[in-house]
């Protein structure tokens, strides 16, 4: 029996300038849809009567509305799951809201519509009455919890690990689609060769060598991969986080430092001091209610980050991306004497002579 598989939503592949070093490309390719670490992501199940889809009706002309609203065993399940990434001690962590537009991740349960997430930061270009994130099957199902882990996965920065080029799988292309084209899963072949069959970019997948227990990895039946040969009789992962899988994400999301974050002073340039993928925290008090502006320097793409603490947790506020511009990340926001806010920026890759800086003013 085929089991059902995830879809993920199609994107636009990234559009960087022509002439970028190989280094530097690989580096944007790696970390593009990387939350920065030390992040907070909020999740919301939807639970209102308009929270729906409206679908046609075949012959009619008419639609019909299906709901996206999930019951509370299946959000339990999710919650476990979320609870079960956030026990291996990430550097992200998650916590649930009610209030949608606090929402990073919104989660629906459409029957009918699959199981698909938004990748990473992707999910910041969704709009906040839309979902991040869908579970279209009962997850309460024997086997099917690890669809929730495998969805947050996604929702972490994760791609399919099956589409990793370091896989070395040589599929029967004919087979896959007529398998995918059928039950349960009825997809187009567009939707197949997007999610199964395409090569990733080697600085995108989650690893230098395939890892077939990944959650992230699709099971298969026999008949469709014709090499390696000890998979012609199938891929058969356990749906639960492989010591890779955890690896990853500890890399990505190592456990936060208990020292306190130096302090940003207004006017005064801090070095960054960063290796690729580095990352480094700082706190700002403002001495006056005003717009600041803050910035970084150097021949370096980073992502800057700006949060409010609110009741202990970190609130996003405001941030820039400068990967692949000839631009630092600078942007204004307005910060308030007498609260707390902590910049957080992440160095994709530095390049030429001088170093790297942060500056608020």
């Amino acid at each position: 029996m085929t089991a059902r598989y995830c879809s993920l939503p199609q994107q636009p592949a990234p559009s960087y300038p022509p002439g970028l070093a190989a280094e530097r490309l690989g580096a944007l390719m790696a970390g593009r849809r990387m939350w920065v670490n030390g992040t907070v992501l909020h999740y919301c199940f939807f639970d209102g009567d308009s929270d729906a889809s409206a679908i046609p009706v075949p012959g009619t002309g008419e639609t019909r509305r299906v709901s996206w609203v999930g019951a509370e065993e299946q959000r339990e399940v999710v919650r476990e799951c979320f609870r079960e990434w956030q026990g291996l001690g990430i550097g992200v962590s998650f916590a649930e809201t009610g209030v949608r537009s606090e929402a990073e991740l919104r989660i629906g349960f459409q029957g009918g519509d699959g199981s698909w997430s938004a990748v990473g930061r992707d999910a910041l270009s969704v709009g906040t009455a839309e979902r991040t994130m869908n579970l279209g099957w009962d997850l309460t199902a024997p086997g099917q919890r690890g669809t929730a882990l495998h969805q947050i996965g996604h929702a972490l920065g994760m791609l399919h690990e099956h589409q990793s080029p370091f896989a070395g799988i040589h599929w029967d292309d004919e087979a896959v689609y007529a398998d995918l084209a059928g039950p349960p899963n009825h997809w187009s072949r567009d939707r197949t060769h997007f999610n199964i069959l395409r090569k990733l970019d080697p600085d995108e997948v989650n690893g230098s060598v395939w890892d077939p227990l990944s959650v992230m990895e699709y099971p298969f039946a026999a008949g469709l991969i014709l090499e390696p040969e000890e998979y012609r009789g199938g891929v058969h992962p356990p749906g639960s986080l492989s010591p890779a899988d955890k690896e990853f994400v500890l890399r990505w999301y190592p456990p936060a430092g208990r020292r306190e974050p130096a302090l940003l002073e207004p006017f005064r340039s801090v070095p960054l001091r960063l290796g690729p993928g580095g990352q480094a925290d700082f706190t700002i008090e403002p001495p006056e209610t005003r717009t600041y502006t803050v910035g970084t320097f150097g021949a370096c793409d980073t992502v800057a980050v700006v949060f409010e603490e609110r009741d202990g947790e970190p609130r996003f506020l405001a941030g820039r991306d400068d990967g692949g511009t000839p631009h630092n990340a600078t942007f204004g926001v307005r910060l308030v004497r007498g609260r707390r806010y902590v910049v957080r920026v992440r160095l994709y890759s530095a390049w030429g002579s001088g170093g790297s800086a942060v500056m608020c003013w």
